[in-house]
């Protein structure tokens, strides 16, 4: 999903106004303009609006301070507009500001986005003293030390905001409801839609209980259900193990691995430190590696670099160690991905053994690393109600779609956990697909579809999804990206020794 967002004015000037908005403002104040275009996948521009929305920083503290928190309203396109869809993304850690393809649901419905508290409004939960640690990690990011440096590194930057005077109790899943529900009101509508996505599909789950009359139809997609936020190593491997099934049947897979999950399990344990002059880090491998496994493309590279490594080539991994440390440090906010995640880890494990028993193929190093830095402190979790650790019942019409491939979000738990509250719920299961990216985007015309005609009509229409067989197959692997640095490298330096030996 790329952000298709853009405003007429400067957007400096707009982000200037969301930390100004708060000057003799109340809770509830919406300040929206036209002036806005939302550019969809189809290159043409529709008009939307754009501004911001006051709201309370933590509504259970009655003198609480107010912060602000931006709005983009897309209009639809049609006369007679039915019910607007609000979107909830992914997360936590992740802007709410950033979606594509939304102008198939433009013709009968508005589309709306409201930041996400803590990492789109006036005060964002960015903690730069935990990219640092995780940049840094003494060889293992989910070794016992690395685990509790990271946790230290929360806690600090907990205290540092607290010290700034935010109340970072109020960063968390309820308040976020609490948000989309002063937005609706605000906008001035009855009842709106949710289209949403992984985390979002949680938030979506908690309105649905909290404002049942608000909510006319929900569509959730690569759903998490309460407690999921935390993945557990039996899980992991039973997926793997699906996708090693898989590899046996695929002909070019099959010839490169007699068993893909012995194969990565084998790898795992006993990983060298680097490869050349590119060191690997066996926890970052691993925290990319789950992340990869999320889809199916990524999935397939992941598994590649696995099996180049059993037949003596472990450069896949060096860039996979690579990979973490460009990308993961800066691509989430920490701080808010801790305030909303960690509910649902508040219960005391022993994080070092249970996320990483004997016998698994990978453990489970996201959940280690969440759960193993409260070794160091962490970030203060706030305690919510009982309820919103089980699913409760609810009565509207509500949409679930899902991969059976999906590493992020496992199917099965929304089948088991949440369907069965659901008397109006449908679910659509789709073979060998992903997370959110295959859901949308592997066969989107098929997707928007379903997704149009639930909200116009109610009605489950998945008649246009074909099946798509998982493929092994690649264009450009890690290894080759790891050998082509090294040549370039190597080139770099036969040239910059030429040049020596002429001037000298």
């Amino acid at each position: 999903m790329n952000k298709m967002i853009r405003s007429a004015a400067s957007f400096l000037v707009f982000a200037m106004a969301i930390g100004l908005a708060c000057i003799g403002a109340e809770a509830g104040d919406l300040d929206l303009k036209r002036g806005c275009v939302y550019t969809g996948a189809d290159g043409i521009d529709y008009s939307a609006d754009c501004g911001t929305i006051v709201v309370p920083e933590n509504r259970t503290v009655p003198e609480s301070r107010l912060i602000t928190l931006p709005i983009i309203r897309v209009r639809a396109t049609g006369e007679q507009p039915a019910e607007p869809i609000f979107w909830l993304s992914g997360g936590p850690g992740s802007s709410n500001m950033v979606v594509g393809g939304l102008e198939v649901l433009l013709d009968r419905h508005d589309v709306v986005m409201v930041g996400y508290r803590g990492v789109d409004g006036s005060v964002v939960l960015d903690c730069p003293e935990v990219a640092r640690v995780l940049k840094n990690t003494g060889g293992n990011l989910v070794s016992e030390a690395s685990l509790i440096r990271y946790g230290r590194a929360l806690a600090r930057c907990a205290e540092s905001f607290q010290a700034d005077g935010v109340d970072i109790s109020g960063y968390n899943v309820l308040e976020v409801v609490e948000d989309m529900e002063s937005a609706r009101v605000a906008l001035g509508y009855e009842r709106i839609n949710f289209l949403s996505a992984s985390y979002g599909t949680r938030l979506a789950q908690y309105y649905a209980y909290m404002y049942p009359d608000s909510l006319f139809r929900s569509a959730q997609v690569a759903v998490n259900p309460p407690g999921h936020f935390l993945w557990e190593p039996d899980v992991l491997d039973e997926l793997i193990e699906a996708d090693a099934a898989l590899c046996a049947q695929d002909p070019n897979c099959s010839k490169r691995t007699n068993d893909l999950a012995k194969t990565v399990r084998s790898v795992y344990q006993n990983m060298p430190s680097r490869w050349l002059f590119l060191p690997i880090d066996p926890g970052k491998v691993g925290f990319v590696t789950h992340f990869m496994l999320f889809h199916r493309g990524s999935a397939a590279a992941a598994y590649d670099a696995y099996i180049a490594a059993e037949h003596g080539d472990p450069s896949g991994l060096a860039i996979m160690s690579l990979v973490f440390d460009q990308m993961m440090p800066s691509s989430v906010t920490w701080g808010e991905w801790a305030a909303k995640g960690f509910i649902d880890y508040a219960a005391p494990r022993d994080w070092l053994r249970d996320m990483n028993p004997a016998g698994s193929i990978i453990g489970s190093p996201v959940s280690l690393l969440a759960g193993g830095g409260t070794l160091g402190g962490s970030w203060p979790v706030t305690l919510l109600p009982d309820w919103v650790h089980e699913a409760q019942a609810s009565d509207v019409e509500t949409l679930l779609v899902g991969g059976n491939a999906d590493f992020s979000t496992p199917v099965q738990f929304a089948t088991d956990e949440l369907l069965p509250f659901l008397s109006n719920g449908h679910q659509v299961i789709l073979s060998e697909m992903g997370h959110t990216n295959d859901v949308f985007g592997l066969q989107n015309e098929a997707m928007f579809h379903m997704l149009a005609t639930f909200f116009d009509t109610g009605e489950v229409d998945d008649s246009h999804f074909e099946y798509q067989p998982m493929s092994f197959e690649l264009g450009l692997s890690f290894p080759d990206m790891a050998h082509a640095i090294v040549n370039v490298t190597v080139a770099i330096g036969l040239l910059i020794s030429a040049v020596l030996v002429v001037l000298f």
